[in-house]
């Protein structure tokens, strides 16, 4: 190849960047998010490869006439810290391939 760069160095990359991959997928497994909804009544944590870990809804908030509120609830806060640990993957894995790409290179518009 003419610009320098030969297949050996090519699949070293390659090889470099699953490595730093599989790193941050195991980083991100213990790292963890939480977002609360209905002002801290219903609390959801989730770590970094976006499962949830833990959901805890104070007692109040259980009523039986009214389980719309409660799913409601629930469902926000899933959702928020499900936001939370997709952006925390994205910066993870962003560190990772950022290390092995060229100078300058922007991967936001693959959505890392």
């Amino acid at each position: 190849m003419s610009d320098g760069l030969n297949m050996a160095d090519m699949f070293s990359k390659m090889a470099d960047m699953q490595k730093k991959m599989a790193e941050s997928q195991n980083n991100l497994s213990s790292q963890s998010v939480s977002a609360e909804a209905g002002g801290g009544m219903v609390k959801v944590t989730a770590n970094g490869l976006q499962r949830i870990t833990s959901i805890k809804i104070e007692k109040e908030v259980v009523d039986p006439t009214d389980v719309e509120l409660l799913e409601d609830l629930i469902m926000a806060g899933i959702n928020k810290a499900l936001e939370e640990a997709a952006g925390l993957a994205k910066q993870e894995m962003a560190k990772s391939a950022g290390s092995l790409l060229p100078p300058g290179m922007d991967l936001s518009r693959f959505g890392l």
